[in-house]
């Protein structure tokens, strides 16, 4: 039997990555939404199988500058009530977690580049023991609360709430594990005045691409794997 996925993008370089043989490998159809172009709706939203919030460079806080997050934020929330499949990844789970009544902040600092996680004694016994130790790649400033009821299950020294689980079928992830390190240099010009801004070397997120991609491919495919079985 087919499966419908629907990713919502938020900018075209950030797409699923890594996730999307996986998800073809086990009967789903993809369908992209483009936030701000794209209707993205309650039905649209309930109706799937599986949602993918993906990441962007914008803020939750910011629906005055980008009003089209009003309504995604709803849509969300709708498919969030269904508890429903929904996977968030950076800005996607800040959205989830706002969407969730939990607070999103700016913090006014930036974590960009390949570290690893701290995981909680939940995270340990949770789909992300398998990147446990391995290197993820960070791209964010902003910051979410943890949902109420949900588990908080990874810290960074700056991060302090870095995944969630609201039960089986919602995931949240400050991270990015679904980043293809073989398409980097991709996020390295779309981003490109962010790095010079923060004087972040392109050439050292380069290198780490080129050093940790493959482990962390590895690693990413088999947490979104027990995930998918789980839910």
């Amino acid at each position: 039997m087919s499966l419908n996925a629907v990713a919502i993008r938020h900018v075209p370089f950030e797409d699923l990555g890594i996730l999307a043989p996986i998800l073809a490998e086990r009967g789903y159809s993809v369908q992209y939404l483009d936030a701000g172009i794209d209707a993205i709706d309650a039905a649209t939203l309930g109706n799937a199988d599986l949602v993918v919030v993906l990441g962007g460079p914008i803020g939750v806080y910011e629906t005055g500058r980008y009003p089209f997050l009003e309504l995604e934020l709803r849509a969300i929330a709708h498919r969030l009530r269904l508890d429903k499949p929904t996977l968030g990844i950076c800005l996607g789970a800040q959205l989830m977690a706002a969407a969730l009544g939990a607070e999103v902040v700016s913090t006014g600092r930036a974590e960009i580049g390949y570290a690893p996680l701290t995981l909680t004694p939940q995270g340990q016994e949770s789909v992300l023991s398998a990147v446990e130790s391995v290197p993820v790649l960070h791209w964010h400033g902003d910051q979410f609360a943890i949902p109420e009821g949900a588990a908080r299950l990874a810290e960074t020294p700056g991060f302090p709430n870095q995944a969630y689980a609201l039960g089986p079928r919602i995931l949240g992830l400050q991270f990015h594990l679904e980043a293809d390190a073989a398409q980097i240099e991709r996020w390295l010009i779309g981003h490109a005045c962010e790095l010079s801004l923060r004087h972040i070397d392109p050439a050292a997120i380069r290198e780490d691409a080129r050093r940790y991609g493959q482990q962390l491919e590895c690693s990413a495919r088999l947490a979104m794997e027990r995930w998918l079985d789980q839910i």
